[in-house]
């Protein structure tokens, strides 16, 4: 509705320009999270089919990526797809993995990966996603693996108490291997082998939900311990610039002291 009436009145431009005023001169978060909830929602209330929602959504990635991009945030991780949604209908799911294989064939083909050296990584189980798509996966992952200035972490097949507990499967590998002593099982020692391992910072400064929703339904659970949270009652097919520049000023404003 905010952005209905700021298009009537032909001001969103200067709303955009006011927001980025705001926010360019001081810090930015180094890795944003993002967990694109709404699209379901977003095609119902239109009468559309479901996957009419997640094509939509999938089209605003890139815009988002241009965005952090230009505001030099080093890392930007999204959620995509959990390990509970294989519970939606069959003809749903498939749709969504085609989206997916879609979109990784885009960038794939586009040179902003290659000019802005941007890893691109699966975070998730991909043992339990489709043949094709996991190639895909691969494909552009091998593409970018010697890239480092960027990361784009793309959470398929994602459970946060699952990640947790494949850790711990290979800490106990290890351990009954006699890699690993017990008494040498740290912080450090699980964060090694989390799905997250490949990344400089792999904390999220700023998470950001969509749709109004306000918990994070197991995403990066233990990388979310000092996250900053920010929930936007904004459905991510309509997320536009203004709802970025939005929740990092926020993030901005908070006073991050880490328990001191």
């Amino acid at each position: 509705m905010f952005q209905t009436l700021l298009k009537l009145f032909g001001i969103y431009k200067i709303y955009r320009w006011y927001l980025l005023s705001q926010i360019k001169n001081k810090p930015m978060p180094s890795h944003i999270a993002v967990i694109l909830d709404g699209n379901r929602r977003w095609a119902s209330e239109k009468d559309l089919p479901a996957w009419m929602g997640h094509k939509v959504g999938a089209s605003k990635v890139k815009m988002l990526l241009d965005k952090c991009l230009e505001l030099n945030i080093k890392t930007l991780t999204l959620y995509a797809f959990s390990t509970e949604n294989f519970q939606r209908t069959k003809d749903e799911v498939e749709k969504i993995m085609e989206i997916a294989a879609e979109k990784l064939d885009e960038i794939i083909s586009s040179p902003d990966i290659h000019t802005h050296k941007i890893k691109v990584k699966l975070v998730g189980k991909k043992e339990i996603l489709p043949e094709f798509l996991v190639k895909k996966f691969e494909e552009v992952e091998n593409l970018t693996k010697d890239y480092s200035n960027h990361y784009l972490n793309i959470a398929m097949a994602y459970g946060g108490r699952i990640e947790i507990v494949d850790a711990v499967k290979k800490i106990a590998e290890e351990v009954k291997q006699n890699k690993l002593k017990p008494e040498n099982i740290s912080e450090e020692e699980i964060e090694k082998r989390l799905y997250t391992s490949h990344l400089p910072n792999p904390y999220p400064d700023l998470i950001i939900r969509t749709s109004g929703e306000e918990r994070l339904s197991g995403f990066l659970l233990w990388q979310a311990a000092y996250s900053e949270l920010c929930f936007l009652d904004v459905y991510w097919p309509d997320f536009r610039d203004i709802d970025l520049y939005r929740a990092i000023r926020t993030y901005q404003k908070r006073d991050r002291r880490f328990g001191k």
